[in-house]
């Protein structure tokens, strides 16, 4: 017969970590190394780093999933915060698995920009859109990630008739309407851009790839 401490340790979450994309932060874990039985649920604490007490997140308390949406608790980006996890299965609880320090200024995963393409017979024009945030203005619209960071976009252009399609950096910059000239009608052109944050040296994945023949 297992000890209590055995199961105990045995059920304790693994890997408890923090995801987070444009802010919206996430704690995910998986189950202990003995796998996961029908009844096993879990419970999330946080807390601000330096504080003495963990914070119940209600709303991840006793549930079945292996994810718990902290956004809502982590909106003061600059501060570092801990979450952990506890596990239950049949009325045995494990001790407490905590995450690293998670700072979301500097740890979340800045998106592309949205790119809308419009397009002449010698020219494109892009519209480029920053990312949002989950956190709202008072009037109710998203804030955008500018607001938290300086950003620069990238643009990058593939032209078709190269087999090897490489992409070409033709704009690095904050301007959000961008005109590039002096393309070739009739020939089939393709458009991505990046994200890049100076302060943290760091670029977004690129954008969806818009194609359009002039």
């Amino acid at each position: 017969v297992l000890e209590n401490q055995d199961l105990q340790d045995l059920i304790k979450p693994q890997n408890v970590v923090f995801h987070s994309l444009n802010f919206n932060s996430t704690l995910h874990w998986q189950p202990g190394r003995a796998g996961e039985a029908r009844d096993t649920v879990y419970f999330v604490q946080y807390k601000v780093y330096g504080q003495s007490t963990w914070q119940n997140k209600d709303e991840c308390w006793g549930i079945q999933n292996h994810v718990c949406d902290l956004t809502n608790e982590t909106s003061d980006i600059r501060e570092p915060y801990y979450g952990r996890v506890k596990a239950a299965s049949a009325g045995i609880y494990s001790d407490w698995s905590p995450s690293c320090r998670f700072t979301p200024w500097r740890e979340t995963i800045i998106g592309p920009p949205t790119v809308t393409v419009i397009h002449s017979n010698k020219s494109l024009i892009l519209k480029l859109q920053a990312p949002r945030s989950p956190y709202k203005k008072k009037r109710g619209s998203k804030i955008p990630m500018t607001n938290y960071y300086d950003l620069l976009y990238q643009i990058f252009i593939i032209n078709n008739l190269l087999e090897e399609q490489h992409r070409v950096l033709v704009y690095e910059g904050k301007d959000k309407i961008i005109k590039i000239e002096d393309l070739r009608p009739g020939i089939s052109y393709c458009v991505e851009a990046k994200t890049y944050v100076p302060a943290l040296d760091r670029s977004s994945v690129y954008s969806s790839r818009q194609c359009t023949t002039l």
